[in-house]
């Protein structure tokens, strides 16, 4: 889990290509490569080096296992022959299409919005989700945990939102939904522009849970955030990982770290309290709620709007408005949206 300078690095970021490829190309160490992307320039690959791997042993180091179902290990298996390494230097800034242009934040730009905002410390949120109430107070919760000792004369610590946007799969929530809504929190009062921001960022999805909860520290530090929250079984998928392993797995190389990990249990509704609450504060057991996806999507499948303990009611009318205007009539995503939803990005002409 370490680079061989001793760097903590949990996940690699691969660049594979074929035999074939390599030869048609003229690939070999020491060239540059041109990326494009739809047709334009993107990026100049410095190549450094080409390099075998070992499939099994992979997923193995980086998801624990080696079975196929295990989104992760059927990525890599479908990887191709050979990785190629080296510098890429981009040469043709992508351009952002609408709704998600004011969600794009380039790192140096992310670092001067919290310098205007007087933030002193920022807590990460990683979602690809829709926010009900149990995600609001995940982030509350952590914004409490986060401000610690500081004066609260002003407000000095936020909370960003980071949304993964990237591969989807049928059933998802569709993107467009997801970064509105959870920016909708802050436009209908539930956090504000002294605490609260949305932001996005490309990336698949690897479910490997203890390893990407790493990987996520280390995304997130590069854009300059101090905190970053983790709830119960993060990045993880099925039964492959414990409920907190993702936290022991942080503890243990917490000290080569630049950001400081919080840690959340469950948030939930107890109809006894009349609340949302924690499963450390409250002691009805047997009245408590939990926010299952399918309770969920159930609810947002009826199109009956729930109570505001559940969901606030701007966000859940928002999700239907969604499904209308980018969905092509539902919030999930379907094979028409895949096959027919705008560009996230683009790459111009030069």
């Amino acid at each position: 889990m370490r680079l061989a300078d001793g760097t903590v690095w949990s996940i690699p970021i691969l660049f594979d290509l074929s035999e074939d490829e390599i030869s048609d190309y003229g690939v070999k160490e020491g060239v540059s490569l041109l990326l494009t992307y739809g047709g334009n320039p993107m990026a100049i690959f410095k190549v450094e080096e080409i390099f075998d791997y070992d499939k099994k042993a992979m997923c193995q180091d980086v998801y624990g296992t080696d079975e196929d179902k295990h989104p992760g290990c059927a990525r890599t298996y479908e990887y191709k022959d050979k990785f190629i390494g080296g510098k890429i230097t981009l040469v043709n800034r992508p351009k952002i299409n609408p709704p998600y242009d004011p969600y794009f934040i380039p790192p140096l730009e992310m670092r001067k919005r919290f310098k205007e905002k007087g933030w002193e410390r920022v807590v990460a949120h990683q979602t690809r989700n829709v926010p009900h109430t149990g995600h609001e107070w995940l982030m509350k919760g952590a914004w409490f945990q986060t401000y610690a000792e500081l004066p609260i004369e002003k407000p000095v610590v936020g909370v960003l939102v980071n949304a993964i946007i990237g591969a989807k799969r049928k059933g998802d929530y569709i993107d467009e939904a997801i970064i509105l809504t959870q920016d909708e929190l802050r436009k209908s009062g539930y956090f504000g522009d002294h605490n609260h921001l949305t932001s996005l960022t490309f990336w698949d999805m690897r479910y490997a849970g203890p390893r990407e909860a790493i990987f996520h520290a280390m995304l997130r530090t590069n854009l300059g955030l101090t905190h970053h929250m983790y709830g119960r079984d993060h990045a993880g998928v099925g039964t492959y990982y414990g409920a907190y392993d993702a936290h022991h797995l942080l503890a243990s190389v917490q000290d080569d770290l630049d950001i400081t990990p919080v840690y959340s249990m469950n948030w939930l509704y107890c109809p006894h309290c009349g609340e949302i609450t924690s499963e450390g504060l409250c002691n009805h057991r047997d009245e408590w709620q939990k926010f299952s996806g399918t309770l969920i999507r159930s609810i947002v499948q009826d199109g009956v709007k729930p109570p505001r303990l559940i969901f606030r009611p701007e966000v859940f009318d928002l999700v239907l408005e969604c499904a209308d205007k980018y969905g092509f009539g539902s919030p999930f995503v379907t094979d028409e949206y895949l096959e027919n939803r705008i560009p996230v990005f683009e790459i111009p002409p030069m």
